[in-house]
């Protein structure tokens, strides 16, 4: 039997090794490109368990969380219709889309307040984009398709769930909020006795 979950735990110990390494935004956004392009070059890795839909808004489910909460990683699953609101981040991360595809709206920070450019971008499978307070953090995600679900890995440098972040209401209010998680439970990365057995059997 392979080891279905191989590409999601060496991508976490090579992030590891990263941010033990340097707390530098930018090379670790560099850095960090290549590895999650690796990972989301195959979408084997991730269970339905972490890939399932919601009908009333988008999913975001915990993968990993580094234990010192340098970084998390998340898969974001999105519905035809979906989207979220206008908002920011506040640490640096990296979007990579695994299956599907996103229209990302751009904002830029105007007197302190979010502003629509009135540009847009769409990513497909294998696309990443990087974002943070220095390079440009206020945007709207959307699904891009309108009959099949899309999946993103996000990789941020912080534990997102937990981060006090930024959204604009219905009214284009600025309001504060923590998104939390959808998953109960993570990945169990470290059990490879499924593997070990099927190597061991007559």
């Amino acid at each position: 039997m392979p080891d279905a979950v191989a590409p999601l735990r060496e991508f976490i110990q090579a992030m590891t090794r990263l941010v033990s390494e340097t707390n530098d935004e930018l090379r670790l956004l560099a850095q960090g490109r290549p590895l999650l392009a690796r990972l989301i070059a195959n979408d084997a890795w991730l269970s339905r368990d972490f890939s399932a839909l919601r009908t009333d808004r988008y999913a975001q489910y915990l993968l990993h969380c580094d234990p010192l909460e340098r970084f998390s990683i998340v898969s974001f699953v999105w519905g035809p219709g979906q989207k979220t609101p206008v908002h920011d981040h506040t640490v640096w991360g990296l979007v990579g889309v695994l299956r599907g595809a996103e229209r990302c709206d751009e904002f830029r920070q105007q007197e302190a307040k979010p502003v629509a450019t009135g540009h847009h971008h769409v990513m497909q499978a294998g696309d990443i984009e990087a974002v943070s307070p220095a390079l440009g953090d206020w945007h709207r995600v959307s699904h891009a398709w309108d009959d099949r679900a899309a999946v993103s890995i996000h990789v941020y440098g912080g534990n997102i769930g937990a981060v006090r972040r930024h959204r604009l209401d219905d009214r284009g209010t600025m309001i504060e909020f923590v998104s939390g998680y959808d998953s109960a439970v993570v990945p169990n990365l470290w059990d490879r006795s499924a593997a070990a057995r099927a190597r061991s059997a007559p």
